[in-house]
């Protein structure tokens, strides 16, 4: 991700530059296609606010993919010779090569990556290279781009959210008998295990998982030949353009295809959840560091210090993961409110589309690696997670679950646990365990000598057995079907 001082280096590289301004406001090769209704070029001020090169030259791979399609269908269907076609396919080839090996380098006085692609597509090849752009507009042209560009880094996203969740898995099946109480209302509830927990974060990311599968699904047709808005008298054949570029389909509406910026607010709205998801998961961390907690120990590769204070070892990159979720959902909003009141079909403000999808993006993607990673270097105190289910009568739920099965109706045997607790309080003891079974027997004649043997933390919690609870078989099924999903759908090698 490019720090916004980079970008600004960049913007100011290109405008400190007399000659490549000049080349980009004058030259015919790199002017904007529009340039010729207007007698007076732009203001280099003017070019400087329009331009969105710094933001969407990322996408500079996907604009010669889809390039290429275009040229091969405009060639097939006679409306450039096959001569010109071939050397614009070629061109365009010989630029991504360039490209990636870092030869060329990006002028950031073009107007965008896709100008900046075909001027320098027809300083190569010469006129052919101006008849790239036949059949096509900027706006089905940036549409195509961004659903190409998700389709290529989505999945490296959805691999690390199945990464964390396998590191999740892994520490589950070393702790799946680690007691570690359960809150509601950050009060003891009830007795659990660490592996009980962790899974419940795998819960949250596979469900993260299949949202974003379910927003890929919806970007997987080709708006390419849909034009600035009323598709072309030419003959272009949109079918051929989106089976060779992987697409299963063409988007049906051509006005509705360059204005649409659903994917980008659905994937917004995806990560926005997704860190929302990570927060909690660090506010937790945070607060099982404390030395009140002591639950984890963090590495030190992942904590800092003190300027002040030399003793302090702080969780501040869970706290930076947590702190940047208003940065994402900033960006949500920033797209709903872009998007609000637009009319039909193009406006210029869905230029402003890319920089908070890609933000959100980028911070997320960040954020799931530093938290893997902090997760799977911490250690984890197991005689202070045991430790947290004594006390605050977190069995009391386990008394009327045992009078239950004597046969008391639930609503009474909650009155009877009750009671217990009150008379525990009373004796100013901290645990009900440490009532005499004559005491148990004042709040109901059903309780027994048995009843000891069942209101352990250990026996709580191995008592909870049922598909989705705490008990380590349960936990082990769990961590099954987890580690089964994420060898199912991780991409190897991607």
């Amino acid at each position: 991700m490019e720090t916004k001082q980079t970008v600004e280096k960049k913007k100011h590289d290109a405008l400190s530059n007399n000659t490549l301004k000049h080349d980009a406001l004058t030259d015919d090769n790199h002017k904007a296609l529009w340039s010729g209704r207007f007698k007076e070029g732009p203001d280099a001020n003017a070019v400087d606010f329009e331009t969105s090169i710094y933001v969407d030259e990322r996408m500079a791979l996907d604009d010669i993919k889809g390039s290429i399609a275009h040229a091969s269908m405009l060639g097939e269907q006679g409306i450039i010779t096959r001569k010109e076609s071939d050397s614009i396919v070629k061109g365009l080839h010989s630029i991504e090569k360039d490209l990636l090996s870092g030869s060329l380098a990006i002028d950031y006085s073009a107007e965008d990556i896709h100008s900046f692609i075909e001027a320098e597509l027809t300083d190569r090849i010469g006129e052919a290279g101006k008849k790239l752009h036949t059949g096509r507009s900027r706006n089905d042209q940036i549409a195509l781009d961004e659903r190409l560009y998700l389709l290529r880094v989505i999945p490296s996203v959805q691999n690390d959210i199945l990464t964390l969740i396998e590191t999740l898995c892994s520490i589950a099946s070393e702790h799946r008998s680690s007691l570690l109480t359960g809150y509601t209302h950050m009060q003891h509830a009830q007795p659990g295990t660490l592996a009980q927990h962790l899974l419940a974060w795998c819960a949250m990311l596979r469900r993260d998982w299949l949202r974003i599968e379910d927003s890929l699904s919806r970007i997987k047709d080709s708006p390419l030949g849909c034009g600035a808005l009323q598709t072309s008298t030419l003959p272009l054949k949109r079918e051929t353009v989106a089976k060779q570029l992987g697409f299963t389909g063409i988007t049906e509406n051509s006005l509705d295809s360059v204005s649409d910026r659903d994917y980008c607010i659905e994937f917004t709205s995806d990560f926005a959840i997704l860190q929302s998801h990570l927060s909690r998961m660090c506010e937790e961390v945070v607060l099982w560091s404390t030395t009140e907690f002591g639950f984890i120990d963090l590495s030190e590769k992942w904590s800092t210090g003190s300027s002040i204070m030399p003793q302090k070892k702080n969780p501040d990159f869970a706290e930076l993961i947590r702190g940047r979720t208003g940065k994402v959902y900033g960006d949500l909003i920033n797209l709903l409110t872009m998007v609000k009141g637009l009319p039909l079909a193009y406006d210029r403000d869905l230029q402003e589309d890319k920089a908070p999808l890609f933000e959100a993006l980028d911070t997320v993607q960040a954020n799931l690696k530093v938290f893997e990673s902090m997760i799977k270097t911490a250690r984890w105190n197991k005689e202070r997670m045991a430790f947290s289910c004594e006390g605050g009568f977190a069995n009391a739920t386990d008394i009327a679950e045992y009078l239950v099965r004597k046969g008391l109706p639930f609503r009474t045997a909650h009155g009877v646990a009750a009671k217990a607790v009150r008379k525990a309080l009373d004796a100013g003891l901290t645990k009900l365990e440490d009532l005499c079974v004559e005491e148990f027997q004042q709040c109901s004649e059903l309780i027994d000598e048995d009843i000891y043997d069942l209101i352990t933390p250990k026996a709580c919690m191995e008592n909870r057995n049922i598909q989705g609870g705490p008990a380590p078989s349960a936990t082990l099924v769990q961590i099954r079907f987890f580690t089964k999903f994420c060898t199912k759908n991780k991409i190897v090698n991607e």
